[in-house]
């Protein structure tokens, strides 16, 4: 049976109904945290006057044409516009992180009007919410929509380049996506570059004693080393909490501690941003009927708070989103013996994926995590030079 021709409509994310994103969510085979409503909402909430809405709901084609019946959705197209480089985004902390990616990277002139994933400044993955076998006729619609002109509710300006990031290599979605595009007009220049990597630990079991036996014997060595020497100061105990306004509030003050102005809250209307963004983000995951992914792990040396982490569970990955320390705790070594705590807590709750996210900086590597490439989709309507 062929599949079923869609259309993609243009939509606002407020008029979305959270049940027919949740059905969606639910059918996506490469959703993540970064998928979900509520890190949606909380982006818009947070950044909303730093881009605008493209979103698209793709229905069958023989559908009314004068409005969107919700439970015929078959796909939801988060998509977002703007100019490749904003004049605040330093200021606003909309800055994407580049990875050098040598000769194979192609650059984008920053006046250019770009097509993002929606909200993907600061997720780490993204994609489409779509069944499996909805994926290439999803992406057929979705190229054809960006075929056509503007319409109205996005502006008369085309777009100049569609840079489609945070793409992970294992999506079905990837090679549909890149296929529809090439084939919506051939006058575009479609690319595929692995934009970053996100390195991840897979463990065969829940025991921590043969986890670190997986290690590399010096890197074994030296967080055993590190968790005797903090057992002198003080027991160390960890803490999973809900990301209540208490626990986020302990995570930024110790976040703040560690990297200051390189750290998510900065002084100045970034940091603002920032901190707005993560405490909407808990609220609105406190209040998830499912009960949320996000949590906060807090480790304790004695009574004295030393480490905090920001991250997602979703029953079977945990994603490290962020961290913060005491740097004032030096002889505990926070940064090592609080994601130990961590890490052998979320094990013996079952947890066996651990995903520390975009970036290869070597402490990564440290706890045996394995890059998983992260792809990004290009296209151009002029030659690039």
């Amino acid at each position: 049976m062929a599949p079923t021709a869609l259309v993609a409509r243009p939509v606002s994310f407020a008029d979305i109904p959270r049940p027919c994103w949740e059905r969606l969510l639910a059918a996506t085979p490469a959703a993540t945290p970064f998928a979900r409503w509520t890190f949606h909402r909380a982006w818009w909430d947070a950044y909303g006057d730093t881009a605008h809405e493209q979103y698209l709901a793709c229905v069958p084609a023989d559908s009314r044409a004068d409005r969107v019946d919700w439970e015929l959705v078959r796909a939801i197209v988060p998509l977002m516009h703007r100019h490749e480089v904003e004049p605040q985004d330093i200021v606003n902390k909309t800055v994407l992180r580049e990875r050098d990616g040598g000769e194979t990277s192609r650059t984008v002139p920053p006046d250019a009007k770009a097509v993002f994933f929606g909200a993907s400044y600061h997720a780490d993955y993204a994609t489409i919410l779509a069944a499996p076998a909805d994926l290439e006729a999803v992406s057929a619609a979705t190229a054809q929509a960006l075929a056509q002109p503007p319409d109205p509710v996005h502006g008369s300006q085309s777009w100049d380049a569609v840079d489609l990031r945070r793409l992970r290599v294992a999506d079905p979605l990837l090679p549909a996506l890149e296929l529809a595009l090439s084939a919506a007009d051939s006058s575009w220049h479609v690319s595929r570059e692995q934009e970053d990597v996100c390195p991840v630990i897979s463990a065969s079991s829940g025991d921590w004693d043969e986890y670190l036996g997986s290690l590399d014997k010096k890197d074994r060595h030296e967080i055993r080393r590190k968790q005797r020497r903090a057992a002198v100061v003080g027991d160390l105990s960890i803490e999973i909490s809900p990301p209540t306004q208490e626990a986020i509030a302990s995570f930024a003050e110790l976040h703040t501690l560690r990297f200051g102005e390189r750290g998510l809250f900065p002084a100045g209307a970034g940091g603002k941003r920032s901190r707005r963004f993560i405490d909407r983000l808990g609220e609105l995951e406190r209040e998830s009927v499912d009960g949320g992914q996000l949590h906060v792990g807090l480790v304790r040396c004695g009574t004295r708070l030393v480490w905090a982490m920001l991250a997602f569970d979703d029953g079977e990955t945990c994603y490290l989103y962020n961290a913060g320390m005491d740097p004032e705790a030096r002889e505990v070594s926070p940064g090592i013996t609080g994601t130990a705590e961590y890490l052998r807590n979320r094990l013996a709750s079952g947890r066996r994926r651990f995903d520390f996210l975009r970036g290869d900086e070597p402490y990564k590597y440290e706890w045996g995590a394995v890059d998983e490439p992260i792809a990004r989709l290009l296209v151009l309507r002029e030659e690039p030079r």
